[in-house]
């Protein structure tokens, strides 16, 4: 098999590295959206539909303001966050889902909802495990 450089005047044997190179792209856009602040973000804003900084600084247990607003900048810049500044005093900032966050969200969702139903399950599992060793 030859690597992405046919065409261009070599010929090299695939080293086995083309499945790391597409894999790795999808592993940073899965961090980004699976990581624990993301999840209550996108969550929280796809239940409300329009949320505001101070809300969602409310609704997500221990975030810091300085971490919300690191994860609503990634968020946006990722294309999965919409950011509305309102010219008012105090300026207002809402954030809704883009199209493709909507559709993530429902996955989360169900993840989420999953998550919970076996949350004993999980915690007996791993207290069991830990007994037996």
């Amino acid at each position: 098999m030859l690597n992405g450089n046919q065409g261009r005047g070599t010929a090299e044997p695939d080293d086995g590295h083309d499945a790391v190179r597409h894999v790795c792209p999808l592993n940073e856009v899965l961090d980004r959206v699976s990581g624990k602040w993301a999840i209550g973000v996108l969550t929280l804003v796809g239940a409300e539909e329009v949320a505001r900084f101070t809300e969602l600084e409310r609704g997500i247990p221990g975030i810091s303001r300085r971490m919300l607003t690191l994860t609503l900048r990634n968020l946006e810049r990722d294309g999965l966050l919409t950011r509305t500044v309102y010219a008012t005093v105090p300026p207002r900032t809402e954030y809704r889902l883009t199209e493709a966050a909507r559709e993530l969200a429902h996955t989360l969702s169900l993840l989420t909802d999953w998550a919970k139903r076996h949350q004993s399950h999980v915690q007996a599992s791993r207290l069991d495990y830990d007994d037996s060793l």
